[in-house]
């Protein structure tokens, strides 16, 4: 059996997904063809959940009550369907991460599973808000043997005092009612010469394609303001 680094590589990413539709079939008890019938309709399914706002009062209980198993599949259809985009921010991953390493709203686990398969990495912390998300990456970790390195949490305050070496937060930032004040708690808990790997989409499409993403003027201002100091 190949060892873990090579089976979470980027190649193997692009070939199955780190296993991904055998993992989530297992969680949701499908068969592959059952999910594979689900996958394409993940974000339609999805966007019918949303309560037509979203603000800082129901931003979380969204994520963490609502979107239940549906995110998992959403999820699943985009890392599937987009992994060359992804493959790249795993490339970007293997370049720059090391010892310690945050993945905040890790989601479907991709990019936790790939750091805690690399060698320069002592330990991944897994945040994410939805209880399906995290008790599938748990399932995730131990089918692919990375369980020793791989914490799982609800919330950045649970991982207690870690200073963190490495940052990854794709495709988060713009789901969050406050980002310029999460970038101040993430300088709180980042070691000083640490790596933080972020991207953003603060729009909700031309045809609002996009409900989930916070678009407001003045919250995007803040954030690029928060950034450059």
């Amino acid at each position: 059996m190949p060892d873990a680094k090579n089976r979470n590589g980027v190649p193997e990413f692009l070939d199955t997904g780190f296993e991904l539709k055998s993992h989530l079939a297992t969680y949701l008890h499908l068969s592959i063809p059952e999910l594979e019938r689900q996958l394409p309709k993940g974000s339609d399914v999805l966007a019918g959940l949303h309560p037509g706002s979203i603000n800082s009062e129901n931003v979380t209980s969204f994520y963490e009550e609502k979107v239940g198993t549906t995110h998992l599949v959403e999820l699943a259809s985009w890392h599937l369907g987009s992994a060359n985009y992804i493959a790249d921010t795993l490339r970007l991953q293997e370049m720059y991460a090391c010892g310690h390493v945050l993945d905040f709203g890790g989601g479907i686990g991709t990019h936790t599973l790939a750091a805690a398969a690399l060698p320069q990495v002592e330990h991944v912390w897994f945040v994410d808000l939805n209880p399906h998300n995290r008790q599938f990456v748990r399932q995730r970790a131990e089918s692919l043997g990375l369980t020793e390195k791989i914490s799982i949490h609800r919330d950045l305050l649970s991982t207690g005092d870690i200073e963190f070496d490495t940052l990854v937060c794709f495709d988060v930032l713009e789901h969050l009612a406050d980002p310029s004040a999460q970038l101040l708690v993430f300088l709180q808990r980042l070691s000083p010469q640490a790596t933080a790997l972020l991207n953003w989409y603060f729009f909700k499409g031309f045809e609002g394609e996009y409900p989930f993403h916070f678009d407001d003027d003045e919250l995007v201002a803040k954030f690029f303001q928060t950034l450059q100091s």
